[in-house]
């Protein structure tokens, strides 16, 4: 795997991270070359590995977390609370370009992996730390998940909800993948500083700060002094042409008319209700607002007339811009999706034409890895020992003593 092709063949990234937005970045990175060895707990593994059993997510006998965000990495168990793991993880960092971890800052400095106790040793080292909350104030040590952090935390949960309705429940791993691509940034840009410096240095990313940044026009306006956020229903929409409306099928598209001054007689072409641009009511985008209520009534109406496979022709006719409200059982089958190849075979693996979800990132010239098959707890340990010189005796007396581990060894 060390050898493949890519932009970053030849990078080797030590990944000591648990769940989804440290390890993720680590996944891109892999997709593109890099060689990324992941350091889990023996015999348990990361609990990202049974986050599939919860009941809240879809029931499949596919570990479909696990193959997602665990392809094309090297698995090495390893008990790095014992002074052999941690001199072994010492060895790994020796050639290592990267190390992604996750931890609270009390765990790394009680594990001896902060950055202060490896930069002196690793000096060309990049050292990507990625939180929940920050590496400062009082909750940096408090838990986080993207639900908490990224989501609750940073305003999302209250902004997105109809009115005053219940908040929703994110997703899962709806904020750790964009925040991936955060740390994921600054590791590249640390690597671009090193071959100027030679020096590695530590970049740091947060669920919460991903969060503020994705929530950050509305939190702009709040620092700008606009008074607070109104959260509203479909039927109470401040502007009747960016809104969503439902069709004789049942499903949902939105509707994204900017450009009031072309947009508007589109729209009225469309819904075949030529007589609303003259309409006293409807004639400016200031009118437009005033009335939104009984624009939105008559486009109810309008849209309710026909299935959503005949709008979607009408509305691409007269070109006016719309949204899809896509479910996910159709993305498989999605032409723009297949047209793009934002679904990818895995290779190998028992079950033939199974696919993953492809990074979101593409360079030109740049080929990616096709994504394997995530492997088992600890399937890489003796493979990677060996390759840092270690003699098979050195090595069978790491896994008597449990400091090192492979499944079914």
């Amino acid at each position: 795997m060390a050898g493949s092709d890519g932009i970053l063949a030849g990078i080797r990234v030590v990944e000591v991270a648990t769940y989804v937005a440290g390890p993720a970045a680590a996944t891109v990175m892999a997709d593109f070359g890099a060689d990324v060895i992941k350091i889990e707990p023996p015999r348990t593994g990361d609990p990202y590995r049974y986050l599939y059993k919860l009941t809240a997510l879809p029931a499949c006998e596919q570990n479909y977390c696990w193959l997602l965000d665990g392809r094309n990495k090297r698995s090495v168990a390893l008990d790095l609370k014992s002074e052999d793991g941690y001199e072994t993880l010492l060895d790994l960092l020796r050639d290592a370009d990267v190390l992604v971890v996750n931890q609270h800052p009390s765990v790394l400095r009680s594990l001896r992996i902060d950055y202060e106790s490896l930069a002196p040793r690793h000096p060309r080292l990049v050292y990507a730390h990625m939180t929940g909350y920050g590496e400062h104030g009082e909750e940096c040590e408090k838990p986080g998940y993207d639900a908490t952090a990224w989501w609750a935390r940073s305003g999302l949960m209250d902004c997105v909800r109809p009115g005053e309705n219940e908040p929703a429940i994110s997703t899962a791993g709806m904020g750790d993948h964009p925040s991936s691509l955060a740390l994921l940034s600054g590791i590249l840009l640390a690597l671009f500083a090193r071959e100027r410096s030679g020096r590695g240095t530590k970049v740091s990313s947060s669920l919460l700060a991903n969060g503020l940044w994705s929530n950050s026009i509305l939190l702009q306006a709040v620092l700008c002094g606009a008074p607070a956020f109104r959260r509203i229903t479909q039927a109470d929409a401040p502007n009747a042409l960016v809104n969503q409306y439902r069709t004789r099928d049942g499903r949902w598209f939105l509707l994204a008319l900017v450009q009031e001054a072309k947009d508007w007689e589109r729209l009225c072409g469309a819904i075949d209700r030529r007589s609303l641009a003259a309409d006293p009511r409807f004639r400016t985008p200031e009118t437009r607002r005033e009335h939104a209520r009984a624009l939105i009534s008559i486009l109810d109406a309008a849209f309710a007339e026909r299935d959503f496979a005949d709008w979607q022709k009408i509305l691409d006719a007269h070109d006016v811009t719309f949204g899809t409200v896509g479910r996910l059982q159709d993305m498989p089958r999605d032409p723009q999706v297949i047209a793009n190849e934002m679904l990818v075979p895995i290779d190998g693996g028992a079950h033939p034409g199974l696919q993953t979800v492809d990074s979101p990132l593409r360079i030109a010239g740049a080929t990616k890895r096709p994504p394997t098959v995530a492997p088992e707890i600890g399937a890489h340990t003796r493979e990677v020992l060996a390759s840092l010189g270690y003699d098979p005796a050195r090595i069978d007396d790491l896994f008597a003593k449990g400091v090192a581990y492979e499944s079914g060894g």
